[in-house]
């Protein structure tokens, strides 16, 4: 199965929020250092992941994100 880049991202998100709620409820030090760790671990793969995903797209910079700008004609 793979896991696509999205998916790395939300998880990394998740973890990274979790280590935050974990401070502030005053979990121990050692639970919140390991995560904190295993979080860091987490970013660089997820950077690793998004910038070598087979992502292909039909858009190109001319589409400027589909967002048209008032009195700009297509």
């Amino acid at each position: 199965m793979k896991i696509s880049a999205m998916g790395v991202v939300g998880f990394t998100t998740m973890v990274l929020v979790t280590v935050t709620i974990m401070v502030s409820m005053n979990f121990p030090f050692n639970w919140v250092f390991y995560i904190t760790v295993f979080g860091q671990a987490l970013v660089v793969y997820m950077v690793y992941k998004v910038l070598t995903d087979d992502y292909d797209t039909t858009k190109t910079f001319e589409d400027f994100y589909e967002d048209h700008p008032i009195g700009r004609e297509n």
